[in-house]
């Protein structure tokens, strides 16, 4: 089955209407270190419901990246995923051609690994790229973070945007969560609705550990 397009803004839910496991994900580019032959690409996913956050990345923004990042996620996420929300790459669907916009054909590498899962796939409608806000606004953050810290290597790139993953799931309050933190919203989402979760939620080392 081709993926689904996400309803348009005037047709959406608030955001209390989710609950976790509808996931947004896109990919944002990364300046090139000394160190490196050529830029990286990071893989970002967020939570709806509880802004918890999962980041890789990986050498290109390819299917097959896609796909290995998409399987991770699944693996990593303490919710059972049961949509998720893509940009309109090449790494996400067929939608787009040298012809122009077309069908999806439900062939591509993320449109079977959602149907295997039993995860809706959607996409965000053309022409409404505020859909998105939410990752949006997060990949902004990360450019705020790369731009005030110094990176000689590509192993400083990698530790700075792990490390920042950790904070903004941990450490940074959010205000669409009531400026709770996406961790306890996660921990409460799991007290009251544990048959959405697939682990047990938890608290990762502190950084300086």
């Amino acid at each position: 089955m081709p993926p689904q397009e996400e309803p348009t803004a005037a047709k959406k839910k608030t955001f209390k209407d989710y609950e976790p496991g509808f996931i947004h994900v896109d990919v944002k580019y990364l300046p090139q270190m000394p160190d490196e032959p050529h830029r990286r690409y990071l893989f970002v996913a967020i939570d709806r419901a509880t802004r918890w956050v999962y980041l890789e990345l990986h050498k290109d923004k390819s299917a097959a990246s896609s796909e290995r990042f998409f399987k991770h996620l699944i693996k990593q996420c303490p919710v059972t995923i049961q949509k998720v929300l893509a940009e309109n790459g090449k790494e996400f669907t067929h939608r787009f051609c040298a012809t122009g916009e077309r069908q999806p054909t439900g062939h591509h590498p993320m449109d079977k690994l959602c149907r295997d899962h039993g995860i809706e796939h959607r996409l965000i409608p053309t022409g409404h790229p505020q859909t998105h806000g939410m990752v949006e606004r997060f990949n902004g953050k990360i450019s705020e973070v790369l731009n005030s810290t110094r990176l000689d290597s590509s192993w400083d790139l990698e530790q700075t945007l792990k490390n920042y993953c950790r904070i903004y799931n941990q450490h940074i309050p959010q205000k669409a969560l009531g400026h709770s933190l996406p961790i306890i919203a996660m921990k409460q989402w799991q007290q009251s609705h544990p048959h959405l979760f697939n682990k047990l939620v938890y608290n990762l080392p502190a950084l300086d550990s």
